[in-house]
């Protein structure tokens, strides 16, 4: 659910209300230039960090957490629960995932590899599957 758009804030942010089911979550590790800061309200989101020289670190966060990450920072947002997860998300400036969030939205007869051509029209870098 949007909760605030790149027109109602001249473009600095995209906000929205996440609901990830069991076992949902992006494919890969990837990386954009938009900062995000997730307010977790319900269930349980897992995070992998890309630290660079530390490796990749695995944050679990749960209802009234918060986990920030700056723009670029290699990252993937998972729900390893049994139960659905919800996530207040704001991302700054707002115009990559709001048009890649609109993009997804509109497929037609959505795929993979649709989505994946999406995100990359709009300046998501997949890195690759979540290290061991």
């Amino acid at each position: 659910m949007i909760l605030a758009d790149c027109a109602s804030t001249g473009g600095a942010l995209f906000a929205v209300e996440i609901r990830m089911q069991p076992g949902g979550g992006p494919p890969v590790m990837h990386r954009h230039d938009p900062g995000e800061i997730y307010f977790v309200r319900r269930g349980e989101f897992t995070f992998y960090l890309d630290d660079g020289e530390d490796g990749v670190r695995r944050v679990t966060a749960g209802p009234g957490d918060v986990v920030p990450m700056a723009g670029r920072t290699p990252h993937t947002v998972r729900n390893e629960s049994a139960a659905e997860a919800v996530a207040f998300v704001v991302h700054a400036p707002g115009a990559p995932m709001e048009n890649f969030s609109r993009g997804v939205a509109a497929l037609e007869d959505p795929t993979m590899e649709k989505a994946l051509a999406v995100a990359a029209e709009n300046g998501i870098e997949l890195l690759g599957p979540v290290p061991a």
